[in-house]
């Protein structure tokens, strides 16, 4: 349990991380991360991490697109959590 812990501890950070440079990214016109990395890592477990870097750099969230993918995987995550438990 503490290595599980520590995973999504580590995956969170990054997501966080990554959502961060990302805004650092778009602002300066740079290269982009795609999408489809920064949902992965949400997919992965980083959804916490992600959705506060998204708030709290105000990254991505007015983009439809994105947040339905987003808000599909946390649905996704939930149900899956809701199963496991259920038992």
């Amino acid at each position: 349990m503490t290595i599980l812990f520590y995973y999504f501890l580590i995956v969170n950070f990054f997501g966080f991380a990554i959502t961060g440079y990302d805004k650092y990214l778009a602002k300066a016109q740079k290269r982009r991360i795609p999408e489809k990395t920064l949902l992965s890592l949400v997919a992965f477990g980083g959804t916490i991490g992600s959705g506060i870097a998204m708030l709290f750099f105000r990254h991505k969230t007015a983009k439809p697109s994105f947040l339905r993918k987003y808000f599909g995987i946390v649905l996704l995550q939930i149900f899956i959590g809701w199963l496991y438990f259920k038992q």
